[in-house]
């Protein structure tokens, strides 16, 4: 049985400034600006800006050792993630798995939002980074 996936969730942008970029996307573009917050585990800080169903998520780095540091100094800004939103992490994790696709995290972790998060290896994407998540009952 293939667990489903809902939409694309958001689409991660890494950035050297959110507060820079935050005027383009909020205040030129007329983005709502949903608010930040930093996630330590993964040593960055987030800014979620509205697009219908679905967010950008700015990225910016808060330790030159996050894996969002060593993006923007080997590519720059630019498109980081696509997240798709899926209804059971644990069984779309053991799905992809059994289905051959290598995975960064064979077991989710906590990002933003409080979500459970989850990497798909740009190796079984065709080089697209893709994050799958999860929205947990609080």
């Amino acid at each position: 049985m293939t667990m489903g996936t809902e939409k694309i969730d958001h689409i991660g942008i890494a950035v050297k400034s959110i507060d820079e970029k935050l005027v383009f996307y909020s205040e030129l573009l007329g983005l709502k600006y949903e608010g930040s917050e930093e996630v330590a585990e993964q040593k960055v800080k987030t800014a979620f800006l509205k697009v219908g169903e679905s967010n950008l998520e700015l990225l910016e780095p808060t330790s030159p050792d996050s894996a969002v540091a060593k993006y923007l100094e080997s590519r720059g800004e630019g498109i980081h993630h696509i997240a798709l939103a899926v209804n059971n992490i644990e069984q779309k994790i053991e799905e992809l798995i059994q289905k051959g696709v290598r995975m960064i995290d064979e077991k989710p972790r906590i990002g933003a939002h409080n979500k459970k998060i989850a990497f798909i290896h740009p190796k079984s994407t065709g080089g697209i980074l893709l994050e799958i998540c999860e929205e947990q009952l609080i």
